[in-house]
């Protein structure tokens, strides 16, 4: 179509042209983004030039950078480079939050199903032999807490939550709690245990504790976790038996507890203790 010596373009020929539908493009006239330059007084079909044509790409182009049409809306009307400076400033750090949030997701979740592919493994073939093993060291967040045996509330923690929101901290892996005193704690004393899990983002603020970096005694306890001191007494039996010594302290590593399943006969736990000369 012709008007005023220049070449129009129907919706319909504009949403095969540029690949978006008529609908869209009813939209963007709707919210003032793209509107039609002429519109039929009989028919009131839209038409557009080819100069408004060019406007989709630059949506398109937006859409893939991430900004909503009422942004996208600011940056074409915008006519100094303070407008797009603004608007593509305020993306990045948009975007650089949201890469943020979803890098602690991902984390978050793929450990948790390792987690649990470690478990099933565990239980499938009964992984409860004492062994030596080389644990890597971790320094990451930890809080101090009294221990009074309920391991419910000491694995879902709501102190260890809170603490962890007021220093901005994202956490994974496993729930771990080291007893600087294991004895206290097999005898049934209450005794100071350190909660700790493995950090996402870097650690700015709050105690940090350094596990690892050494080799440890360690087996598996399939079972409830008042039931942990018979996995504990096997390991004291096997380091006398093959003539090493075990440190005071232990690690409880709950590769699956409360968090993931509601049987407590198919938790699984890690019992982790130094080795000294």
């Amino acid at each position: 179509m012709i008007v005023n010596g220049e070449e129009l373009y129907s919706i319909g020929e504009v949403s095969k042209i540029c690949n978006v539908s008529k609908k869209t493009l009813r939209f963007y006239d709707k919210i003032d983004l793209i509107s039609p330059d002429y519109i039929s007084e009989e028919s009131k079909y839209r038409y557009y030039s080819k100069e408004t044509l060019l406007f989709v790409p630059i949506i398109k182009y937006y859409k893939q950078m991430g900004f909503k049409l009422e942004e996208m809306k600011n940056l074409l009307d915008g006519d100094t480079y303070d407008v797009q400076l603004l608007g593509f400033g305020q993306k990045i750090e948009e975007l650089r939050t949201e890469r943020e949030n979803i890098n602690v997701a991902y984390k978050s979740v793929k450990d948790w199903y390792n987690l649990i592919q470690e478990a099933e493994s565990v239980i499938e073939n009964n992984v409860t032999e004492v062994g030596i093993k080389f644990v890597d060291s971790v320094t990451t967040c930890c809080m101090m807490q009294e221990f009074h045996h309920n391991y419910r509330e000491s694995i879902i923690n709501i102190e260890w939550t809170n603490h962890l929101d007021e220093i901005n901290q994202a956490i994974t892996g496993a729930v771990q709690i080291y007893f600087p005193n294991a004895k206290e704690k097999l005898e049934g004393k209450d005794t100071k245990a350190i909660i700790f899990q493995r950090n996402v983002r870097d650690i700015t603020d709050g105690e940090t504790i350094t596990v690892g970096g050494r080799m440890m005694i360690s087996a598996y306890h399939i079972g409830p976790h008042d039931t942990l001191n018979k996995t504990y007494a096997k390991i004291y039996e096997w380091a006398e038996a093959h003539g090493y010594k075990c440190g005071e302290s232990a690690i409880e590593r709950y590769v699956t507890d409360y968090w993931t399943i509601k049987h407590a006969t198919e938790f699984v736990t890690e019992i982790l203790i130094d080795i000294v000369k």
